[in-house]
């Protein structure tokens, strides 16, 4: 490009435009350095160090050269000496032992020591067991206590609690669960299922989600056993048969799953009617409750009479086997009794004796009577 100057300057004169050419043949202003000198070159390559005028090595002064990757890494470390000297960040040095080796051996040792130790070494807690996998694939299950694997990612263990009872709490929260029972009646249910691991391989490998699983049979489960009850006995007396056919069904299609979960117990929490309508099962509650007591009332004024004529019954037989034994003895003593008691009760007064009448009645006869006057007492 003739006419132009290279922008990294004239690299010791080789770039100098030659004479005659770019400023014509005009002859350089007064007190311009000669054309090769430091002063006269362009803009000086950012990638070097500045221009001394010593000879270098090849023995040409000032002249340029392309960068050097040593001498950027000599720079940047902080050792590259002369003017590059001194710019830029240093590099941290590791340190050295004693004799001037390095102890990046020893730390990789010690990573590597570490590392077999977290990945091979496992301590199982009593109320654990462990599941070794190998690639993955199940190997086999460790039992509480010390044990060895192959390092990681060979062989990776994996540690569940299986003694520890779990609950799941159905519905969550406060929300309502309808059931239908056997007279066509809404209950809602909350109950509470608690259940444990048995088989940690099964609960690990069978399912995709063994937890969930357990939420879902404990419902189909409650709501067949609802379904077989009426609302009474869902409220009242029957939720202990209801509990017990829940968790019985419940382990019958977790085995047939093959979940590896034991179901340790069923507990229904609350058993009330739907919100919209207990109103109006409050006052059907209270009518059959005044007519259970009417009925308890009843059946109790029967079981006294029922009693009572037992009673009865009894002293009558007694005295019929007296009678047999003695007819006329006993019929004279029925006799007595009979009149006494008949006799208590009226205000006449029956004398037998000869020669005299039987029947006096004397209360009328002393009501008849007629009062003696007092005059006539006087006179």
């Amino acid at each position: 490009m003739t006419g132009k100057k290279s922008p990294w300057g004239s690299g010791g004169g080789n770039d100098a435009p030659p004479s005659g050419e770019g400023n014509g043949d005009a002859p350089p202003p007064a007190g311009t350095p000669p054309a090769g000198s430091p002063g006269t070159e362009g803009p000086r390559n950012p990638w070097l160090p500045p221009q001394s005028g010593t000879p270098g090595k090849d023995g040409n002064a000032g002249q340029r050269r392309g960068p050097n990757i040593e001498d950027l890494f000599k720079n940047r470390k902080g050792g590259g000496g002369g003017n590059g000297g001194g710019r830029g960040p240093s590099m941290p040095r590791l340190p050295q032992r004693p004799d001037g080796k390095s102890w990046l051996p020893f730390g990789i040792a010690a990573v590597a020591v570490l590392w077999l130790g977290t990945s091979m070494v496992h301590l199982i807690s009593p109320q654990e067991k462990g599941v070794v996998t190998t690639f993955g694939a199940y190997s086999r299950t460790l039992d509480s206590g010390t044990a060895l694997t192959l390092p990681w990612p060979i062989q990776s263990v994996t540690l569940e609690d299986v003694t520890s009872v779990r609950s799941e709490s159905i519905p969550e929260g406060d929300g309502e669960k309808l059931m239908l029972t056997g007279d066509q009646n809404l209950v809602d249910l909350t109950y509470l299922v608690r259940w444990n691991i048995k088989d940690l391989k099964l609960f690990m490998f069978q399912l995709a989600e063994p937890q969930q699983t357990v939420r879902e049979v404990a419902e189909a489960a409650m709501r067949q056993s609802i379904a077989e009850v009426t609302l009474n006995d869902a409220m009242g007396s029957g939720r202990q048969q209801i509990e017990q056919n829940v968790r019985d069904r419940m382990q019958a299609v977790l085995d047939a799953y093959g979940a590896g979960v034991m179901i340790q117990g069923v507990d229904i929490k609350k058993t009330d009617p739907p919100t919209k309508v207990v109103d109006a099962f409050k006052e059907v509650l209270a009518a059959q409750q005044d007519a259970q007591s009417e009925i308890n009332r009843a059946q109790a004024w029967a079981q006294q009479l029922t009693a009572r004529a037992g009673g009865e019954a009894t002293a009558f037989d007694k005295v019929y086997e007296q009678y047999k034994l003695a007819p006329e003895v006993t019929r004279r003593r029925m006799y007595y009794e009979t009149m006494e008691r008949v006799l208590s009760q009226t205000d006449k007064v029956v004398v037998e004796a000869p020669n005299v009448q039987s029947y006096l009645p004397l209360p009328e006869m002393k009501r008849t009577q007629p009062a003696p006057q007092s005059s006539q007492g006087g006179q």
